[in-house]
């Protein structure tokens, strides 16, 4: 069973920096490709960033390329976001997700909330 669980979030101002955690059971977190996700109100939830099980690869979406890193730590079953220059319209819950079983995130976090004012 693989459980997430996201930490971090806050109020921050525009230009601020924020560094969020996840932190997941299980004991095969080492093979999964790991998210982050996010979900402004009225919005659908859209990608942020992944990263292969291996670290060695990640992606961003345009909206957060330059400015969000994503990384791990397989040692310590661990999944960051460190965001730099954040907007306002960086405001949204964040969500860590799983890939375990398919080719699609199957397992969510319960999310933490980012607020960035302007």
């Amino acid at each position: 069973q693989v459980q997430l669980v996201e930490s971090g979030g806050g109020l921050v101002q525009t230009g601020g920096s924020l560094r969020l955690s996840c932190a997941a059971s299980g004991r095969t977190f080492n093979s999964y490709n790991m998210a982050w996700f996010r979900q402004s109100p009225g919005k659908e939830r859209e990608f942020v960033a992944e990263i292969r099980w291996s670290g060695t690869s990640t992606y961003y979406a345009d909206s957060v390329k330059g400015r969000f890193t994503i990384s791990r730590d397989n040692t310590k079953n661990m999944v960051y976001l460190q965001m730099h220059s954040l907007k306002p319209e960086d405001t949204a819950v964040y969500y860590c997700a799983a890939k375990v079983t398919g080719p699609k995130y199957d397992r969510w976090g319960q999310g933490t909330q980012v607020t960035v004012s302007s």
